[in-house]
């Protein structure tokens, strides 16, 4: 007999995906493991499922990587498939952004799937397993006021294709998403950092920290996990474009000259008219 195949998922607090995730995989037969910084933060009927194992683990702290290693491996020797999902948004421009804050987003984006993927590596290998990175179009497109969040994004789509590339050797796949919109509750907890006074971007700021309650090209995160347990099953691997709008996406930068995606970047709300205005004044 077969046994159990098994599933880690970080960053699956209620109305993200990561939730959505462990109920994919719950539903496939998975013994999942669900984790979050606050284990309460996880929907309670995550809690109560017998095929789940709720785990605390903030993937910025090393003690607390190894403290979720060991109790994973109190129940299973090896780990199908490990999903880094737990990241953070940030609208900001890059002049007002302070180092501490965008160390700290690439701590969570970037290096938190890197220090999983080392602490797991071992069940991963023993299993053949798969490496999931959910990684963003905003690590292709250069949305303004996302310059840090973007570049997190961007380390983490060329970190997972170089990864595949080191990691098929040892048998374990690496699946890097592009992920396009999702209807989750990302633009509501996206943080924006308070302007400095002497900001050049202060006549916009509204703008700049205005978010939809609710992405208008968003996927349900429901369809958006089924996907990518299929292509998982399937045996996927390398970059896969995955969300809504994430076809077009794709085609778009394909298609268009590079100007013509900087135009459709600045057009995301209005900004190049508002970024016209500024620079107009701040250069007389």
């Amino acid at each position: 007999m077969a046994l159990q195949k098994t599933c880690l998922v970080t960053g699956c607090s209620a109305g993200g995906v990561g939730a959505a995730f462990v109920e994919a995989f719950k539903n496939k037969g998975y013994h999942v493991f669900a984790t979050a910084r606050s284990p309460s933060k996880i929907p309670q009927p995550l809690h109560d499922a017998p095929n789940v194992t709720i785990l605390a683990l903030d993937v910025t702290s090393a003690e607390s990587i190894a403290a979720a290693l060991v109790e994973v491996q109190k129940k299973t020797s090896k780990l199908d498939v490990l999903i880094n999902n737990a990241g953070l948004g940030l609208n900001m421009p890059g002049l007002d952004t302070s180092l501490e804050e965008a160390k700290g987003l690439f701590n969570l984006n970037f290096f938190g799937a890197l220090a999983m993927m080392q602490a797991f590596g071992p069940l991963l290998v023993a299993a053949k397993g798969c490496v999931v990175n959910n990684s963003s179009v905003g690590g292709v497109f250069n949305f303004p006021f996302s310059s840090i969040y973007n570049a997190s994004k961007a380390a983490l789509i060329q970190g997972g294709e170089t990864w595949r590339l080191e990691m098929a050797p040892l048998g374990v796949r690496v699946m890097t998403l592009v992920t396009g919109g999702i209807a989750t509750n990302f633009f509501v907890n996206i943080q924006t950092l308070i302007f400095p006074e002497n900001s050049y971007y202060k006549p916009i700021k509204d703008i700049i920290e205005e978010n939809p309650e609710e992405n208008p090209y968003g996927q349900k995160p429901d369809a958006f996990a089924q996907d990518v347990l299929q292509r998982v099953e399937r045996g996927a691997t390398g970059k896969q474009w995955v969300g809504g709008g994430a076809g077009v996406a794709r085609f778009g930068l394909w298609l268009m000259p590079q100007g013509a995606i900087v135009s459709l970047s600045l057009n995301h709300g209005q900004l190049a008219f508002e970024l016209w205005l500024i620079v107009s004044e701040i250069t007389g």
